[in-house]
């Protein structure tokens, strides 16, 4: 019999299954107690439970709780840690923790590999191999030393989240739940490439962040990098966001890699700008990390400091985002969930 993992569900989820069970409706509230607040990771723990409410949820149930199986430490004090799919042991998926003062930011995934293509990143390149369920989501959040330590969640780590919205948007029920982690939505950015319908669901769904990659601002020279260009132009998807406000606590930003010759120069900044015109929003240039197999280059760091000045000095606000984790792997576009 396939057990339940009770980590990720809602509390009208495990209400539904204490009336199944014959367990008291506030059994629920003391499971996610237990689950999102405490961070049990077995149903012994529960001690709250009954003895017979607790020996019936180990015959129907699991925590859902599995360990990093390894880590590997930068430079700079980033992690990364490498977790396996829980219903493929031989798949592996990666996130990474970035502290920074009191900030402690954890890049999760949402996909084992990624369908989307995009011919510059690692994680692109070693195809699909299967969405992550809310429970592989969260474990990656409530299974680090750090856990207590997290100030932010960003879904930049391996995969599509438009692609799994469902699981996605689950993953983010709990954290801002009032029953789960009850954070604030703006304290969690969700990225997309810009698969439109996702995304206009995700706006109308969700109060999180918003960041949308988008590394080139025209159309043809979009689609050579990122071939999701062809089905879902950038143009409609900034028309989209146009129909939101941004005036509020919840932001769009835009990320854009700058590869050296091909996106950082004057034409592209001025393209990128008369994009963007009068939408509130912010945008991250980030230094691209090189990889193997791959024809592009890092761009020199005069040519992005004066994009960022162009941008700036023509209404769009924009900055130079910090390199994190590069000689573990771990930075934006390199993560390849391999068992090192």
């Amino acid at each position: 019999m396939t057990q339940t993992s009770l980590l990720g569900m809602s509390l009208a989820e495990l209400e539904g299954l204490c009336a199944d069970e014959g367990m008291p409706r506030y059994t629920a509230k003391q499971m996610c107690d237990w689950l999102y607040a405490k961070h049990v990771d077995s149903i012994d723990a529960m001690t709250n439970l009954s003895l017979k409410a607790r020996n019936r949820l180990k015959e129907i149930a699991v925590i859902g709780r599995h360990y990093p199986v390894n880590c590997q430490v930068s430079c700079d004090g980033t992690k990364k840690y490498l977790f396996q799919k829980s219903d493929d042991p031989s798949q592996y998926i990666e996130s990474v923790f970035i502290p920074d003062g009191d900030r402690g930011t954890l890049c999760v995934s949402c996909q084992a590999g990624c369908k989307m293509g995009c011919r510059f990143c690692v994680t692109g390149q070693q195809g699909f191999h299967g969405n992550l369920s809310v429970t592989d989501i969260l474990n990656q959040i409530f299974s680090i030393p750090e856990a207590p330590q997290l100030t932010n969640i960003v879904f930049m780590g391996m995969g599509e989240p438009m692609d799994n919205l469902d699981n996605v948007l689950r993953s983010t029920e709990v954290l801002t739940s009032p029953w789960g982690l009850g954070w604030s939505p703006h304290r969690i950015t969700v990225s997309t490439v810009g698969i439109i319908p996702g995304l206009k669901r995700f706006l109308d769904e969700s109060q999180c962040h918003v960041a949308v990659s988008l590394h080139n601002p025209f159309a043809k020279e979009r689609e050579d990098i990122m071939p999701m260009q062809k089905a879902y132009p950038i143009a409609d998807v900034v028309a989209l966001l146009r129909q939101y406000d941004w005036s509020g606590q919840r932001r769009i930003s835009f990320e854009y890699i700058m590869f050296r010759g091909l996106n950082d120069d004057t034409r592209h900044a001025a393209e990128l700008v008369r994009l963007l015109k009068g939408l509130y929003c912010r945008v991250n240039l980030i230094r691209f990390h090189s990889s193997p197999d791959t024809p592009f280059k890092t761009s020199l760091p005069k040519d992005m400091e004066r994009f960022r000045d162009y941008l700036n000095a023509h209404g769009v606000i924009c900055t130079i985002r910090a390199s994190r984790g590069e000689d573990i792997m771990a930075a934006c576009g390199l993560l390849a969930g391999k068992n090192q």
